[in-house]
């Protein structure tokens, strides 16, 4: 089992910066691969960017050259540091971990999700 917790949410002007945190429990966390997902109000939960166990990265064409994932595997932590944050950002943020994906993009390849932070952007 793993369970995730998501911080580092809150209210933001565009164009600022926010970085999430999701620390995460069990002792095969280096193994899992890591994910950012997002839900805006009355839409689907989408992928933003996803970072394998030996860092390979991969990020949804939107917040390319905006976001960075990054993890730390001696504190079992990853994170999203999102800069140049536009209103469309705005949504709940999930952090998902998955034993078998390679970075994926999809929802169902993920064994695991945190309960979720807000992020706000405001205009």
């Amino acid at each position: 089992q793993v369970q995730l917790v998501e911080s580092g949410g809150g209210l933001v002007q565009a164009g600022g910066s926010l970085r999430l945190s999701c620390a995460a429990s069990g002792r095969t966390f280096s193994s899992y691969a890591m994910a950012w997902f997002r839900q805006a109000p009355g839409k689907e939960r989408e992928f933003v960017t996803a970072i394998n166990w030996d860092g390979n990265t991969n990020y949804a064409d939107s917040v390319k050259g905006r976001f960075t994932i990054s993890r730390d595997n001696a504190k079992n932590t990853v994170y999203l540091q999102m800069n140049s944050l536009k209103p469309e950002d705005t949504a709940v943020y999930y952090c998902a971990a998955g034993s078998t994906v390679v970075a994926g993009t999809m929802v169902h390849e993920y064994d695991y999700w945190g309960q979720g932070t807000q992020v706000t952007v405001s205009s």
